[in-house]
């Protein structure tokens, strides 16, 4: 049985959009839309296409799997029962492990190519020689955009730390979060009572939003970060 009638609600409510607001986004009427929640009619492959470029989900998870139910199940990656390969760069002589840097212009690829070995290997990378970060961590750095996090500002590069568990986040602190809505963004976490993800802001300007755990693709816990724009 088709899952599609409340997989479009529930995406729709996600972004607190009205039906109108969602039949916008679609570039549909907004009695097609109506009916398509209400169940009276199943949108065409063209439209199925649309929904999976607004909503960032495939035609799988919107025709067959509860979103709502599955969003609120931690993932097993993010669990640490499933482990996955982190593609990282070595020196080839000492073996030692170089950290990469995803600079402001490489993000947008980042979300795409985080889990493709040559796409890592292509990246601008570099050794940390500070006693505070553990020789046997993997640390890569980003750099940010926006004014979101000040007083840590727009350009800055943030140090963090690979996070395979999730159950082992420490909520309230900053990190990078790489998502398939967001793309790379810099906030603090913390977890809802719905399972849902939470992201602060240290800006009081912006204000904080949720987004699902199956959206998260990988985390890393901010752990210093390097700013060249002085007071």
């Amino acid at each position: 049985m088709h899952q599609i009638s409340s997989n479009i609600i529930y995406l729709r409510q996600l972004k607190n959009w009205s039906q109108r607001q969602a039949a916008s986004q679609l570039k549909i009427t907004l009695s097609t839309y109506r009916k398509w929640e209400k169940g009276q009619s199943q949108p065409k492959l063209s439209s199925l296409e649309k929904i999976i470029e607004v909503y960032k989900r495939t035609i799988d998870e919107l025709l067959y799997i509860d979103l709502q139910k599955a969003d609120k199940e931690t993932p097993e990656h993010l669990k640490g029962e499933k482990i996955r390969i982190l593609p990282i760069v070595v020196d080839e002589q000492s073996d030692a492990e170089h950290v990469s840097l995803v600079p402001v212009k490489a993000a947008a690829g980042y979300t795409a190519g985080y889990a493709d070995a040559e796409f890592i290997a292509d990246l601008p990378r570099f050794s940390l020689p500070f006693a505070e970060l553990s020789q046997h961590q993997t640390y890569r750095v980003f750099q940010i955009e926006g004014d979101s996090m000040l007083p840590i500002k727009h350009g800055a590069y943030i140090i963090c730390e690979y996070t395979q568990n999730w159950e082992q986040l420490k909520w309230g602190e900053p990190h990078i979060v790489i998502t398939r809505e967001e793309g790379v963004v810099f906030k603090r976490l913390h977890k809802t009572e719905e399972g849902l993800l939470e992201l602060k802001s240290d800006n009081p300007l912006f204000d904080p939003y949720s987004l699902p755990c199956q959206s998260v693709m990988e985390v890393w816990r901010a752990r210093g970060y390097v700013c060249f724009d002085f007071e």
